[in-house]
């Protein structure tokens, strides 16, 4: 069983983002949003697209274990950030099928891969073992974790891992289901 979880954490590792596509056109064909659920689901999409972006200027891509900021909180602050978006995107939606689809594409994609990187982390970094002993895997601490690591949140990171792409994403969605509230007025 072990042989397929790993081939499956580098599967959905590989198909998450197309994934993301179709699941956004099911979303949108989906979707029923009154003013209110719009409004209301900034409270989680506010939230989660902060955190990705604050997360995505901590992370040195297989060359440093990020420890530090968002990190210190959990291991895994960019994928926290988007299971808010999604919790805020099917608030959005006012879809509990949406709600529904949502909860098993995260569970089927995300959940094997964060165990894939996680196992990589491990191969590279001898000390992921016992970060990962202070910081939890996804939900996070109330306090931050000691790290001993003084670095900062970087721009020229988040501008490299092209985080920005999230909330112009999350733009989009937001005005692809004001149209549709529109439309259906």
């Amino acid at each position: 069983m072990t042989g397929f979880r790993q081939d499956w954490g580098r599967t959905a590792k590989r198909i998450r983002v197309p994934m993301g596509f179709l699941a956004a056109a099911f979303y949108l064909w989906i979707a029923r949003p009154s003013a209110a659920s719009l409004l209301w689901s900034t409270a989680l999409v506010g939230p989660g697209l902060l955190l990705r972006a604050c997360a995505s200027g901590y992370v040195k891509k297989n060359s440093e274990l990020a420890t530090a900021g968002p990190y210190a909180y959990t291991r895994n602050p960019l994928y926290l950030g988007s299971a808010l978006l999604a919790c805020g995107f099917a608030l959005a939606a006012h879809s509990r099928r949406i709600a529904l689809a949502l909860a098993i594409l995260f569970a089927l994609l995300y959940w094997p891969t964060i165990r894939s990187e996680e196992a990589f982390l491990r191969s590279r970094f001898p000390e992921f073992d016992e970060y990962a002993r202070r910081v939890p895997r996804l939900l996070p601490r109330l306090t931050a974790a000691p790290t001993g690591r003084t670095a900062g949140f970087s721009a020229a990171l988040y501008w490299k891992h092209r985080e920005y792409n999230a909330f112009l994403g999350a733009c989009a969605v937001y005005a692809a289901l004001l149209a549709r509230l529109l439309l259906r007025a």
